[in-house]
């Protein structure tokens, strides 16, 4: 039976019931046509699944930063079909993600989870993203559908863009991966041009829809709609979550009364159906078969090695030789931050930190320090701990093993439990100290708490979100501290308890309980740390932004490094030359060291896998294969496009199109290493170009060699700029030069590799109020290894 005879099958109320989600996580099953629930979960480096918890692992792939940073399609699409594998295991139809914004300014709070400065790389990474899961049978939903490039009042915020740069920056990625076949998107929460996205026909209807043909659905933000009537008519197909919200009985009445024709929500539920054919959750239809098994752990770790951006290396000190004794230095050497924060998090089995990994290094002699630590929380034990479910008398509704001493569960509770008589949940743990003295112990959460130790309470206290704001109590839970005295090697049994109960059948449970040993004062440990460097071979120091710094939720105020890190880093370069600097961060970070240390080595959020991946690299056993996505600024205060507060409720990007290197060129500033720029280990020369112009688009061939002792690969980049014609766009933008295509070439040592990259038609067109335009005259085209670093060039006359 084909989708129209099930949409013919089917009365108002069920059509229009399957619109909203029928709870946090999935549409409802309609049995009577063969409709099994569309499961939907949050990515973009796993697949969480619909129980928000550490008790249901997930591999942990580096940030989107650091898949950007690989400029490798196929790598990318490979991870992408891990991401399927995984979502099949779970019982995932639908993976909320890739997120394809712009990096516009690099204090934006969620950075770390969107690809790219560039649209034109974004969209290719992001297609390639996309193609990789659907290939697995597992539906994507690029977001969020449009200018969703900021964290601060982001729900109700108004963005004001110009149609250029709205066409040829900000749409251009979901243009690509509509192209690519997506079967979803997402639209977002702000406003765009005074229209808020779930309602924006001239967007979602007009040019997503018809003007690109998009076969897919668009699902809402969760909770981004606003509106029955509006949101209907506006192109928006899915409300989430559910079952309560603006449609439901009100779109029925809408529909009834003749606001909302029948044949808008037939063409939803078309949407909505089509979907589930194509991840085989209608009728008989089969899913499509997955690729085969994949190893998780170890794509992860060489998707971490690849996306590793070499930034500095003086004298070659990387990779190692003769490196017999290591001062490793930094908490998160010990605690390596593997993601983002905010929706982006997942629970991996295992995490591999930079100490566990050199120390797997036979031979070696790892020495560590903390040096300092920037974190405002304390980090959960990684002690097994259990969740005991109670209702109001105490009884025990439930028990489930947790793997740390945190504990969330948001939207679906565990099966097993009753929610209308949920009244309590309680965290218990045993923990055995390794050293005695005054310990650290918080609970962050909102609500009601108590901890107790060794069943005799220490702190019971409700606990509010800031300002109320709900939503960054979830996302920067505050955090209550006490001081215990215990002693070494003498178990004690920790208990945490939280009031709580389900609101309308759905959980919102997310509280830990937080620990650090007893801890002498920075001035000692940085001085600690010093002494140890400078009695190494080589001191690696490894400095973090935190979850203060960079989640969802919030944007940043600054691009210091956090806590005394910077001081650490200068004290360790002085008293080792051979300091290396390993930046566990998801976007740029001020660097006022640089010239001291020796070599600084990118590593975004690495994923689960992070410690060995950097052995890996660091030891030569794998190259660092990143190429900077983003643009990196020497200073805050240099940074072209900046600011990310509105004013009144609206944000302007007056730039229009100068956004990332295309500003940087334009203000004529430089900062410390431009977009694109990354080192290896071997040497390459740029040997020959020759450029051809097509029917559609134009092609550039290149030939490269590699001249150095080892196999590595290069990442050919191709610029295009006018040549000297005087044409500034329809609008007086005029960006300097903008990337038109890319290519990763491997070669063996003293090998010669010819590639020729496709440049499509749009590289040479420009959006105007009659469309898109092809521009005629002479364009030159440059390859080279960065924007600032090009080698190369031939010229393309174009005409029409």
């Amino acid at each position: 039976m084909d989708i129209e005879e099930l949409i013919g099958m089917l009365d108002l109320p069920s059509k229009v019931r399957l619109l909203s989600g029928a709870d946090m996580w999935s549409l409802p099953a309609l049995p009577e046509i063969g409709l099994r629930r569309l499961v939907m979960s949050d990515g973009p480096i796993g697949v969480r699944g619909e129980q928000w918890s550490p008790a249901d692992p997930s591999i942990a792939l580096p940030s989107p930063t650091a898949l950007a940073a690989t400029w490798d399609i196929e790598l990318v699409r490979r991870a992408g079909r891990l991401l399927a594998q995984e979502a099949r295991r779970k019982g995932v139809h639908v993976l909320l993600a890739p997120t394809i914004n712009i990096h516009r300014s690099p204090l934006a709070g969620r950075h770390f989870e969107c690809f790219s400065e560039d649209p034109r790389l974004t969209g290719e990474i992001g297609a390639a993203y996309v193609q990789g899961v659907q290939e697995g049978g597992v539906g994507t939903t690029p977001k969020h559908f449009v200018a969703n490039d900021f964290e601060t009042e982001r729900f109700t915020v108004n963005v004001v863009v110009g149609d250029r740069a709205l066409r040829e920056v900000y749409l251009a990625p979901f243009e690509r991966v509509v192209e690519a076949g997506a079967w979803g998107v997402m639209a977002a929460y702000n406003a765009t041009n005074g229209t808020t996205m779930t309602e924006h026909g001239d967007l979602l209807g007009g040019v997503l829809k018809d003007e690109w043909g998009f076969d897919g659905f668009v699902v809402s933000d969760w909770t981004a709609t606003r509106s029955t009537d509006a949101a209907a008519l506006g192109g928006l197909d899915v409300v989430m979550p559910g079952p309560y919200g603006p449609w439901g009985d009100k779109l029925v009445e809408a529909v009834q009364q003749g606001r909302v024709p029948e044949r808008v929500v037939d063409d939803k539920v078309r949407r909505v159906l089509r979907l589930a054919e194509r991840v085989g959750a209608l009728g008989d239809t089969p899913p499509q078969p997955p690729p085969g098994p994949i190893d998780g752990r170890a794509l992860a770790r060489e998707v971490a090695a690849r996306s590793f951006t070499l930034l500095r290396n003086e004298g070659g000190l990387l990779p190692f030789r003769g490196v017999r004794s290591v001062a490793l230095i930094g908490s998160a050497a010990a605690a390596a931050r593997v993601m983002g924060g905010g929706s982006a998090q997942v629970f991996p089995d295992e995490i591999v930190s930079p100490l566990h990994g050199l120390r797997r290094r036979e031979g070696l002699d790892v020495r560590f320090a903390v040096g300092t630590d920037p974190r405002l929380r304390l980090a959960p034990l990684r002690t097994p701990s259990r969740a005991r479910f109670m209702d109001a008398g105490g009884e025990t509704l439930a028990e489930h093993p947790l793997r740390t001493t945190e504990a969330r569960w948001i939207g679906e509770l565990p099966r097993d439990v009753d929610g209308p008589r949920l009244a309590a949940v309680e965290m218990l743990t045993t923990f055995t100290p390794e050293i005695s003295g005054p310990h650290q112990l918080s609970i962050s959460g909102a609500g009601a708490f108590t901890l107790a130790v060794d069943g005799h309470p220490v702190l019971d206290e409700t606990i509010s979100p800031p300002d109320g704001d709900h939503a960054s109590a979830f996302l920067s839970p505050p955090e209550r501290r006490i001081v215990v005295a215990l002693a070494e090697g003498v178990p004690v049994e920790l208990s945490v308890r939280h009031a709580t109960s389900a609101l309308k059948g759905m959980g919102f449970i997310a509280f830990a309980l937080g620990h650090a040993d007893p801890c002498p004062d920075h001035e000692t440990l940085i001085a600690e740390a010093a002494g140890i460097a400078a009695g190494a071979d080589v001191a690696v120091v490894v400095a973090a932004t935190t979850t203060e710094v960079e989640s969802e939720g919030f944007d940043r105020t600054s691009l210091a490094l956090p806590g005394r890190q910077d001081e650490l880093i200068a004290r360790v370069a002085a008293a080792n030359p051979r300091t290396i600097v390993v930046v566990n961060a998801g976007s740029p970070v001020e660097m006022p060291w640089l010239d001291q240390v020796a070599a600084v080595l990118l590593t975004w959020f690495p994923g689960q896998e992070a410690g060995d991946a950097l052995a890996d690299v660091l030891f030569g056993d794998a190259e660092p294969g990143g190429r900077l996505p983003t643009t990196w600024p020497s200073r805050m205060e240099d940074v072209p496009v900046l600011d990310l507060t509105p004013v009144d409720g609206e944000i302007r990007y007056d730039e229009g199109v100068l956004v990332g290197y295309r500003a940087w060129e334009s203000a004529g500033r430089a900062p410390a290493f431009w977009f694109g720029h990354g080192l290896g280990y071997t040497t390459w020369t740029y040997d020959s170009i020759a450029a051809t112009r097509e029917t559609r688009g134009a092609s550039v061939t290149v030939a490269v060699t590699n001249t150095g002792d080892r196999a590595g690969r290069e990442v050919v980049q191709v610029y295009l700029s006018r040549a000297a014609s005087g044409h500034d766009g329809p609008d007086g933008e005029a960006p300097s030069r903008w990337l038109a295509g890319f290519e990763v070439v491997p070669a063996e040592p003293g090998t010669t590799v010819v590639t020729t990259v496709t440049i499509p038609e749009r590289a040479f067109q420009e959006w105007t109020e009659a469309g898109w335009r092809t521009v005629p005259g002479e364009y030159v085209a440059e390859v080279g290894r960065s924007v600032a670093d090009r080698r190369l060039a031939a010229t393309i006359m174009v005409a029409i």
